[in-house]
């Protein structure tokens, strides 16, 4: 498996022409207020127990493709926590694209499963894809539907499935596919005595 995750690694580098480090640059805050002043996303922010963020995940690939990001934790708009996120696929593939994920938990019960250990998103789980004025996939739903980041054109779309609702911003144009669908996440606490040091 680590031999798989080398390769799919070295693939995503070569197809996306950055090195690994630049998919973990982004800034929070930034990131935020844009999922906060979309239409689509806006409103969970408001209603939801606490969400994940990730400024920036890398995906790219040849034939074994990859993806990986790293984010932080809030609940009740206090940061609780740091995780990463990976995701392996196989098929027909090529390129490389980056994009901003956001995650809004329900309620608590939500929030602790995927802070649990290991969580894996199941096949039936998909992203309502924020783009600017283009069409775009509510994967949430199956159905199509036209986002527009522009907060006159946009109806509010997306809703919690299994507890979360999931929200994706492409990085440089219109991303056709945001596949959230087998990303595994790794959380770990944040311990303020660690991070001041």
């Amino acid at each position: 498996m680590r031999a798989i995750t080398r390769i799919c690694a070295t693939a995503m580098v070569v197809t996306l022409g950055m090195p690994i480090g630049a998919a973990y640059a982004g800034s929070f805050s930034d990131t935020l207020g844009v999922f906060q002043h979309s239409n689509q996303s806006g409103a969970y922010f408001t209603s939801a127990y606490g969400y994940a963020v990730f400024p920036t995940i890398g995906k790219g690939g040849l034939v074994v493709g990859a993806a990986h990001g790293t984010g932080r934790v809030y609940a009740n708009a206090r940061r609780i926590g740091h995780v990463s996120m990976t995701q392996i696929s196989v098929g027909a593939q090529a390129g490389g694209e980056a994009y901003s994920e956001i995650i809004f938990f329900e309620n608590k019960a939500a929030l602790d499963e995927f802070t649990a250990g290991n969580f894996e998103f199941s096949g039936d789980v998909g992203a309502t894809v924020i783009t600017a004025s283009a069409s775009a996939s509510a994967g949430t739903t199956g159905e199509n539907s036209a986002a527009s980041a522009d907060n006159q054109l946009a109806a509010t779309q997306g809703h919690y499935y299994h507890g979360m609702a999931v929200f994706t911003i492409a990085k440089g144009g219109l991303m056709y596919n945001a596949v959230v669908a087998g990303q595994k996440f790794s959380y770990e606490p944040y311990d303020k005595k660690v991070a001041l040091q």
